[in-house]
C-alpha cells in the first residue's frame, strides 16, 4: 500500500495558485472571532498553517507565533505575506503526522481546516496538539462536519476525515470544553473555500 504524499499534493495546489493565495490572506472567520483570547506575548502554535494567513494575523495580535506547514511552496508564500504585513513568524517545515511535538510550550494551539488526517492518523495528530498546550492553555479547532459533503465547497471528500461533535467531545473529555458549536455559514477564503459550508468550532482548555 502506497503512502499518500501530502507534501507533493499541497505543494502542487499552492504552486498552481501562482501569485494568488489559495485560501486568501485574511484570517479564518472563526479564528478572528476569538481575538479576545489572544494578546501580547502569548506563545501560539498554528498547525498546518498553509500560506500564512492565520499565523500572520496571530502575530498582528501581538503573539509570538510558530507555524508548521509541510509544503515549502506554501512556506515561501507565507514568509512573503509576513514581510508584507511587517510581522515576524517562526515558520517550520514539518509533517505534523510525523513530528516530534513540543511538550507544553504554547499558551494556545490553533488548527484550522486540518482534516487531511485519516481516522487512523487523527488520534496521533490531536494528541500532539494537546501535548503542545501548556496547562491552562487553549486549543482552537475548526473543521467541517459530514454535512459538508452535500455542499462540496471545500474540505476532504472522505466522510471519515470530517468532525462530529460526539468525536470532539470524546477526544477532549479530559479538558474543559469552552465552546463546541456546529453551524452553517457562507465562507469566502480565497478560491478553495467559498460558499455555504457545514462547520464545527471547538475551543478547549487544558486542565491546570
Amino acid at each position: 500500500m502506497t503512502t499518500f504524499d501530502h507534501e507533493a499534493f499541497w505543494s502542487a495546489r499552492y504552486r498552481d495558485a501562482g501569485e494568488e493565495y489559495l485560501f486568501g490572506t485574511a484570517p479564518n472567520k472563526f479564528l478572528a472571532s476569538q481575538a479576545g483570547n489572544f494578546g501580547d506575548g502569548m506563545r501560539v502554535l498554528s498547525v498546518a498553517d498553509g500560506e500564512g494567513r492565520n499565523a500572520v494575523w496571530l502575530a498582528e495580535q501581538g503573539c509570538q507565533v510558530t507555524a508548521t506547514e509541510i509544503s515549502p511552496v506554501a512556506l515561501e508564500k507565507a514568509a512573503k505575506l509576513a514581510r508584507g504585513r511587517s510581522v515576524t513568524v517562526d515558520f517550520v517545515e514539518a509533517d505534523i503526522l510525523n513530528w516530534d511535538w513540543p511538550q507544553e510550550e504554547f499558551d494556545a494551539v490553533v488548527g484550522i481546516f486540518i482534516q487531511f488526517a485519516t481516522p487512523a492518523e487523527r488520534p496521533r495528530q490531536l494528541a500532539g496538539m494537546k501535548q503542545a498546550v501548556k496547562s491552562g492553555g487553549l486549543l482552537f479547532l475548526q473543521g467541517y462536519t459530514p454535512k459538508q459533503l452535500e455542499y462540496k465547497t471545500g474540505g476532504p471528500s472522505a466522510v471519515e476525515n470530517l468532525y462530529t461533535a460526539e468525536m470532539l467531545r470524546e477526544t477532549f473529555a479530559d479538558w474543559e470544553i469552552v465552546l463546541l458549536h456546529e453551524h452553517e455559514d457562507t465562507i469566502e477564503e480565497g478560491s478553495a473555500h467559498i460558499g455555504r459550508s457545514a462547520l464545527i468550532d471547538l475551543v478547549a482548555r487544558k486542565p491546570l
